[in-house]
C-alpha cells in the first residue's frame, strides 16, 4: 500500500471502448516533487495548489460543465430539520478511489436521507472516462463553497468522505500524467472556517490521514481516519474495488443501522483483524467525535434505515494470499 510521495502523480485517459479500457497511468515523475524540499511541499498542500497539464480547452469546458451539472442538482436546506449534506471524494485517478468515492456516495445518501444532496467527484470506476467532475483541491472548494451557500449552519451538516493516497503534509491529489496537487489540515480547516461549515462528520480513507485529527476535531465535529499521522493504510491497489477502511467503515458498518461511534469501532475492529492475517504493521484508525456533535449525530441517526445495505464488490482483504501473507 505504500506509496512514496515521488509516485504521486495524475491524468486522465482518452476515450475507449468499455471492453478494451485503460484506466489513467502513472508514467512520469510528479511536477516538483524530486526537486522540492518539504517545506515546499507542506506550503503547496496549505494552499490546496494542484499544477495541471496538457489540459485542453474543450477538456477545460467539459469540466466546468461536469461541475456546474452536480452543484445544480444540489437542493436547499429545510428549515427545522437537520439536513445532512454529503460530499464525497477520490483525489486520486487511480480506478480504486473512483469507485470508493462512488458507492460511500450511495452509502452515506441512504444512511442520512441525503438523495438530492449528494455530490460526488471522482475519476474513472475503471470502465470508462468519467462523467463526473474530477476530485480537484479546486473542485472540491466550489463543492464545498455551494453546500455552505445552501445549509443552514447552525442545524445542518456536512458529511464529507474522502479517498486517495495520503502522506505525511495530507492528502493528495493525482490524475495520473496531468495533474498534481494536495490538500493539507491547515489548507481544509481554513476552508470550513471561512465558509463557516461547523457541524461535520468527516471520513478521510489515506495513508496517514490521522495528520487531520488534531486541526479539525472540534465540539461539534466528528472525524474518522483510515490511519494515524504514522501510519500507512492499505488496499488502495488500482483494481480493488475499496480500500480497507472504506470496505470496512462504509461497505459494512454505515450499512448498517448502528450510530457512528459503533460503526467507527466495529470499522477499527475489522481492520485490524485484516492486518493481523497480513501480518501488517497496524494503521491504528483515528476516531475523534466532540461532544457537541451529539446533537447533529442524534438527529442523522435516528434516521438510519433499518433495513441494512447489501455489501458491494470484493472485499478489500482479497488481496491477502492464503495462509495469511500480504500480497504486495
Amino acid at each position: 500500500m505504500k506509496r512514496l510521495a515521488t509516485l504521486l502523480i495524475a491524468g486522465i485517459a482518452g476515450i475507449a471502448p468499455a471492453q478494451t479500457y485503460q484506466p489513467p497511468q502513472h508514467t512520469r515523475a510528479a511536477p516538483l516533487v524530486s526537486r522540492s524540499s518539504d517545506a515546499e511541499l507542506v506550503q503547496l498542500a496549505d494552499q490546496g495548489g494542484a499544477i495541471e497539464h496538457d489540459r485542453s480547452a474543450a477538456w477545460l469546458l467539459g469540466e466546468h460543465r461536469r461541475l456546474a451539472a452536480s452543484l445544480a442538482r444540489l437542493q436547499p436546506q429545510r428549515k427545522g430539520t437537520v439536513d445532512a449534506y454529503v460530499v464525497s471524494v477520490a483525489l486520486d485517478s487511480d480506478p480504486v478511489f473512483g469507485r470508493e468515492a462512488r458507492e460511500a456516495g450511495v452509502v452515506l445518501s441512504r444512511r442520512y436521507a441525503a438523495d438530492s444532496r449528494t455530490i460526488v467527484l471522482a475519476g474513472t470506476d475503471g470502465s470508462a472516462d468519467s462523467r463526473l467532475a474530477m476530485g480537484s483541491p479546486a473542485n472540491l472548494d466550489t463543492a464545498l463553497a455551494r453546500v455552505a451557500e445552501l445549509m443552514d449552519p447552525a442545524e445542518d451538516v456536512l458529511i464529507l468522505y474522502t479517498t486517495s493516497h495520503g502522506a505525511r503534509f495530507g492528502i493528495v491529489y493525482n490524475d495520473a500524467d496531468q495533474g498534481f496537487g494536495a490538500i493539507s489540515p491547515t489548507r481544509l480547516w481554513s476552508t470550513l472556517s471561512q465558509l463557516g461549515i461547523r457541524n461535520r462528520l468527516i471520513l478521510i480513507s489515506a495513508c496517514y490521514a490521522g495528520v487531520f485529527v488534531p486541526l479539525l476535531s472540534s465540539d461539534t465535529t466528528a472525524i474518522v481516519t483510515a490511519a494515524s499521522s504514522s501510519k500507512t493504510s492499505f488496499g488502495c491497489q488500482a483494481d480493488n474495488d475499496w480500500t480497507f477502511f472504506g470496505d470496512a467503515l462504509v461497505n459494512h458498518a454505515l450499512r448498517k443501522p448502528q450510530p457512528l461511534a459503533a460503526a467507527a469501532r466495529e470499522a477499527t475492529q475489522t481492520i485490524a483483524g485484516w492486518e493481523r492475517d497480513g501480518r501488517l504493521e497496524p494503521s491504528d484508525p483515528q476516531i475523534a467525535i466532540g461532544a457537541g456533535a451529539a446533537r447533529w449525530l442524534d438527529a442523522l441517526d435516528a434516521r438510519v434505515p433499518k433495513a441494512p445495505g447489501t455489501p458491494v464488490g470484493r472485499p478489500a482483504n482479497a488481496i491477502l494470499e492464503p495462509g495469511g501473507k500480504a500480497r504486495r
